[in-house]
């Protein structure tokens, strides 16, 4: 096995394990909707069950048509990393990085809403009563990987008008 599918397969594995422990983690401690103060006025730990994807995104849509949209998207965004690691040959840790951080938080998602028809979250960031949409370490890994993601097309870019 070659080095990108060793990283892809190492990243993914381990976002997946990390978000499906702190997930489980949860909601053995926490009863939904119950909040604990980490940082006054700064983090918060919560227990929420977003139906929609990042922000709220679809979650007016259907439960069940809603379910079957996210699954049907996690299972392209995996076909489309497959395609991605077979057909890219040059050396962009960037890529790879990228690609292994969003395929395990996608599958991390992708399991709460196979389980729960949707996706447990817990991680609240406020400044006073100005809250961020709370998220988990799925969105965390599949964000950083959509800023390495677009990285990488940029340090590509830019190589090959340096070429020219």
């Amino acid at each position: 096995m070659g080095y990108k599918y060793k990283l892809v397969l190492f990243l993914g594995v381990t976002i997946l394990i990390l978000d499906q422990i702190t997930k489980l983690w949860i909601e053995s401690n926490f009863v939904l909707g119950e909040t604990r103060t980490v940082i006054p006025g700064l983090f918060n730990l919560v227990f929420v069950l977003n139906k929609g994807a990042a922000f709220g995104f679809l979650a007016d849509l259907e439960g069940n048509l809603r379910t079957y949209f996210f699954i049907g998207a996690t299972a392209l965004a995996v076909v489309l990393i497959i395609y991605l690691l077979r057909t890219v040959h040059r050396r962009d840790y960037y890529l790879f990085s990228a690609l292994g951080l969003i395929l395990g938080g996608a599958l991390g998602n992708m399991i709460d809403r196979i389980r729960l028809g949707m996706v447990i979250d817990f991680l609240d960031f406020h400044l006073g009563s100005h809250h961020w949409p709370a998220f988990n370490i799925a969105d965390v890994a599949i964000s950083i990987g959509a800023i390495l993601l677009i990285v990488s097309f940029y340090k590509k870019k830019r190589y090959a008008t340096d070429s020219d």
